[in-house]
This record gives structure tokens, C-alpha cells and sequence, in this order.
């Protein structure tokens, strides 16, 4: 028998194994109470910068708000019955001043206008986070990259051979799609950093005639954006954060989901690197299976289902939701640990990254030479028209493929039958020879990223 567990909560062996430790401090229990605190203290600091309170309150309660320790299970159990934290953190934090200075905290706020506040914090610290991860990712895409652009290998559609390309030119692929996502993680940041701070009903009547000033000084204080209209139900910024989120998740599960796939035992191209046990079976002694792309895929696919609650929070109505802002309590949180541990994972696996070489060369003829196809038919075109020679080089390859015979010397009788005035000399099967921009491509990406950093 198991020993009682610590806590009562769900276990999660997804996070316990591979979460982000960063991600998972900036939304621990701790972080958020000290965002809410934090937010209470520069509150009253621009309060009394702008004449709404005395110097001495503010002073008083942003230092008690400093060294407050709450008592996490007391603050939950007094929530459970207001339905909400701020109350009973206020009450807490009265008790630790005077009278008079007690008489100001929270003055003229609103719950929310804390608490979105303080996940304005937290967004920003985990944007940062998400964003330092992926520069880990990109910068082990550029090394690859640079490393294997002139490594050819073939290039797969509808999870067959298709043309010729270069390891470096699909690894430009990734990295010119880590470039982009890093531009939505700083506009996602952009979009969910403001200060939130207008009142009940949201129009400040409660914080007077200088609650713009107030709005202002607090928005510099916190390094948060400002803005004049309330967001109290006016969720779109925080759902464009989670998307971003998942959508980033997502592009790690499509560079995880290469790893698996051309790490199977038939293909061998690319694997994870190996080491005592990395990736064994309890029964199949032979297995090193791809564990840490694996976890990626599990993350970002629970990311992406995850996700799709943030549209349901973006319905809140009137001027105060009812039920739909308690979606992004959970799924917030949640959806930023899912990124960065994917974010994490897919770094690791890239700097990691076991490429062979010989692999792909066997690979380049594992199909009778009908990989090059597409290079033979565009050689003969301008002598018989595309659509001639595709259907010439579709019949041979058919007959390649059913009688087992190389591609060229099939094609040769049937040009020398069909078209007897027409010769191939047999150029233009060298896979090398096919791969277009895929070097281009390469230092175009490189160069992007680079910019970009």
C-alpha cells in the first residue's frame, strides 16, 4: 500500500514528470496571493501620489501588504463561502493595520479589478518565459539547420516519398514557424499586460475624479499597459494569450511528431539521443522509444482541447460575468504550463538531436528510383509537354513498382516505344541534384531568426 498522499489534489503524472518548474512558480498558489497583494499595495501608492489618500495610509499599507503571510487554507475556506478571494485578503489585511489606514485599502476597487490585475502580472512574467524557451528551441533549429542544410534526404507528402529536399530545409520550415509564434507571444503580451481598474459597474464612480490618474500611475508602477475603457467581460485579449499559447503547443507536437515518425525502426532517420534506459520497454529489451517527443505530443494535444474553453469564457455578459470568468481561473494557468513544458521538452529534444546520415542516403532508393519522378518528367517536358510526360512517367512507374525493375530502365523501353524520336541520356536522377531552394531556404530562415533576436 501507498502512503497517504500530501495533498487531496488530482495527481497528474504528465506534470510530475516533465512540467516547466519556471511556469509552474510564476501560477503556484504563492505567486498568485503576492500578485494580489502586490496590486493592493501600488494601488494605495497611487492613490496617495494622486491626493485620493494620505501619504501615511498608502505608506502603511503597502508595507503591511509586503510582509503579509497568509494563511493559504483559511483564505480558501473564507472564498469558498464569499465565492471570491479579495474579500477576505482585504480583511486580512486590515486587521494588520490602524484604523484609519484600514479605512483605505482597496479604495474604491472592485474583486476583479485585483485579481485581472494580478493575472496582468502573471501573463507577462509567463509571456517572458514562453518567449525564453522558445529562443532555446529556435537557436537549436538555426544550429541544425546550418548543419544539415546540404544533407538530402526525401521530403514526405501524405506519408509517402514524394521529391528530394534537405534535412536543413525542413528543419527552416520549423524555425521560420518558432520566429512567427514568437511575434504572437509578444503581441499576446501586449494584448493581455493592462492594468485593470474601474469599479463595480465599470465606470470608477467609486474611485472619483482622479481614477484616470490612479488607472496611470498603477499601469507604470506594475510595468502594465493602461487603458480607459473597462475589460471587466471584454475577455478577448486573455482567450488571444491561451491560443497562443495552445497554438505554440501545437508546433511542438509537429516537431515531436517528425521525431516519432522518422524515428521508426524502417525509416531510422532521426532519433532522440540515446542513454542507459533512455526510452526502455519493461519487456522488449531491444526498445528506445521516443519518450520525450511522446510527452510533447500528450501536452500539446491536451493544450489544444484545453483551449477551446476560452471562447465559452469570452460570453460573459452584462457588466460582470456569471460563471464564465471561473473558466479561466483553471484553464489559464493550466494552458500556460501545458506550453512552456512542451516549449521545454522540444528544446531538449532539438539540441539533442541524433541525425543519420545513412539512413536517409538508403532511404533516397528504397523506392526503386521513384523518387525521382517529378525531376525525370520535368527533363522530358520540353520535349513532349508536361502532361505527356507525367503520363509516360506514370506508367513507368507503375511498372517499376509492380515488376520490381529500376525506374529508368523501365522508362527508357517505354520512351524508346512511345516517343522514338525523343532520348534521355539518364540524367537527372541524382537526388542532390533536385532540391531546388532548399539552400536558399535555409539561410533565409537563419537570417529571419536572427533578425528577429
Amino acid at each position: 500500500m501507498t502512503e497517504p498522499a500530501e495533498s487531496d489534489q488530482p495527481f497528474s503524472l504528465l506534470m510530475a514528470v516533465h512540467r516547466d518548474p519556471v511556469m509552474a512558480s510564476i501560477f503556484s498558489e504563492r505567486s498568485t496571493v503576492d500578485s494580489w497583494l502586490r496590486v493592493e499595495a501600488e494601488l494605495a501608492r497611487a492613490q496617495a501620489a494622486c491626493g485620493v489618500i494620505g501619504e501615511p495610509e498608502a505608506v502603511q499599507i503597502a508595507a503591511a501588504a509586503d510582509r503579509l503571510r497568509v494563511d493559504p487554507a483559511a483564505l480558501w475556506r473564507a472564498t469558498g463561502t464569499v465565492g471570491y478571494p479579495i474579500l477576505p485578503l482585504v480583511n486580512a489585511l486590515c486587521a494588520a493595520l490602524s484604523e484609519e489606514a484600514a479605512g483605505k485599502v482597496h479604495y474604491g476597487a472592485t474583486t476583479q479589478d485585483v485579481m485581472d490585475t494580478g493575472l496582468a502580472l502573471q501573463i507577462a512574467a509567463a509571456c517572458d518565459r514562453l518567449d525564453e524557451l522558445a529562443v532555446v528551441w529556435g537557436d537549436g533549429l538555426v544550429d541544425l539547420t546550418l548543419a544539415h542544410r546540404g544533407l538530402t534526404m526525401a521530403a514526405r507528402t501524405h506519408g509517402q516519398q514524394a521529391v528530394p529536399t534537405t534535412l536543413g530545409a525542413k528543419f527552416a520550415v520549423y524555425l521560420a514557424e518558432v520566429t512567427r509564434q514568437r511575434a504572437r507571444i509578444g503581441r499576446a503580451r501586449s494584448a493581455a499586460g493592462f492594468v485593470s481598474l474601474f469599479g463595480a459597474g465599470g465606470t470608477s464612480a467609486a474611485l472619483g475624479p482622479r481614477a484616470d490618474q490612479v488607472r496611470v500611475r498603477l499601469a507604470a508602477a506594475l510595468g502594465l499597459r493602461v487603458t480607459t475603457v473597462p475589460w471587466h467581460v471584454a475577455r478577448d485579449g486573455l482567450a488571444e494569450y491561451g491560443l497562443v499559447c495552445a497554438s505554440f503547443a501545437a508546433s511542438c507536437v509537429r516537431f515531436a511528431r517528425e521525431i516519432v515518425d522518422l524515428s521508426r525502426t524502417e525509416i531510422r532517420e532521426l532519433g532522440e539521443a540515446v542513454g542507459y534506459q533512455r526510452g526502455a520497454s519493461s519487456t522488449m529489451p531491444q526498445k528506445a522509444n521516443p519518450i520525450i517527443s511522446e510527452a510533447v505530443i500528450g501536452l500539446g494535444a491536451t493544450a489544444g482541447a484545453l483551449a477551446s474553453a476560452l471562447f465559452r469564457a469570452m460570453e460573459a455578459g452584462h457588466e460582470r460575468a456569471a460563471g464564465e470568468w471561473q473558466i479561466e481561473w483553471h484553464v489559464l494557468p493550466e494552458l500556460s504550463l501545458l506550453a512552456s513544458s512542451a516549449l521545454r521538452l522540444t528544446g531538449h529534444v532539438a539540441r539533442e538531436l541524433v541525425v543519420n546520415d545513412e539512413a536517409m542516403a538508403a532511404n533516397l532508393t528504397a523506392d526503386g528510383g521513384l523518387l525521382m519522378s517529378e525531376a525525370i518528367m520535368m527533363r522530358l517536358a520540353p520535349a513532349l509537354g508536361r502532361d505527356v510526360a507525367h503520363d509516360l512517367v506514370y506508367r513507368a512507374a507503375q511498372s517499376s513498382r509492380t515488376s520490381s525493375r529500376p525506374l529508368a530502365e523501365v522508362l527508357t523501353e517505354q520512351l524508346s516505344a512511345a516517343h522514338p524520336g525523343v532520348t534521355w541520356d539518364g540524367n537527372g536522377l541524382n537526388p542532390g541534384d533536385y532540391v531546388g531552394e532548399a539552400e536558399q531556404i535555409c539561410d533565409a530562415a537563419v537570417r529571419e531568426w536572427k533578425e528577429s533576436r
